[in-house]
């Protein structure tokens, strides 16, 4: 990934809340015809201080057999949104402006492990429901289907792990421009109906106030 310097995120921390934020990976590894990709839901587990992607695919999915103990690249998208130059202040002073597109990714590589054991994806299921069902005013519970269903569905997916050895993260939000075309962007943004873009102004006004 491009990555210059002003663009850079490497608080760890801020990396793995944008994770935890936008779960859907993009799971990419050299397939026996080249590389695939693969769009899966990882979750954080915290091992030893090291921390581990965690999610399950299709059993019918060749990723687990292929990719097992082969190196991987996780892409976690963050919030992103096009960006107007009508938004610039400087470009009524010169007219030197283009349109550009804000967004936030990590990049988390390591080695894929399958794991093809149903304890630990009931542990896993339990986990996801927990987490993604946290929302809702009666959370959803695995126990609430027949236990029959369940154990087929079980049957029906294998585990994955990565071990994150290392990430990389890109917070790319005008972090080069003067404080004014920074300001005008994040009004623009907000002033759109999409959330997407509103995500990105937050992230642009919380660097504005650090």
């Amino acid at each position: 990934m491009y990555l210059p310097k002003h663009f850079e995120q490497s608080d760890e921390s801020a990396l793995v809340e944008l994770i935890r934020c936008f779960p859907l990976a993009t799971l990419i590894y050299g397939g026996p015809q080249g590389p695939l990709a693969n769009h899966i839901p990882m979750r954080v587990r915290m091992v030893a201080g090291a921390i581990h992607l965690v999610g399950h695919v299709a059993r019918a999915n060749t990723l687990w057999r292929e990719a097992d103990g082969q190196p991987v690249l996780a892409v976690f998208h963050g919030p992103q949104a096009y960006v107007s130059p009508q938004w610039y202040p400087s470009k009524a002073v010169d007219g030197k402006a283009v349109p550009t597109w804000n967004y936030c990714v990590v990049h988390a590589h390591g080695c894929l492990q399958a794991i093809d054991d149903p304890i630990w994806l009931r542990q896993l299921l339990d986990e996801l429901s927990a987490e993604h069902e946290a929302f809702q005013p009666r959370p959803w519970r695995l126990d609430e289907a027949p236990p029959d269903y369940i154990e087929r569905q079980l049957r029906a997916i294998v585990g994955i792990e990565l071990r994150a050895e290392r990430l990389i993260g890109k917070d790319k939000l005008h972090q080069n421009h003067p404080e004014a075309n920074r300001r005008g962007v994040i009004e623009g943004l907000s002033a759109r109906g999409q959330s997407s873009a509103q995500d990105v102004a937050a992230q642009m006004a919380a660097r504005l106030e650090d």
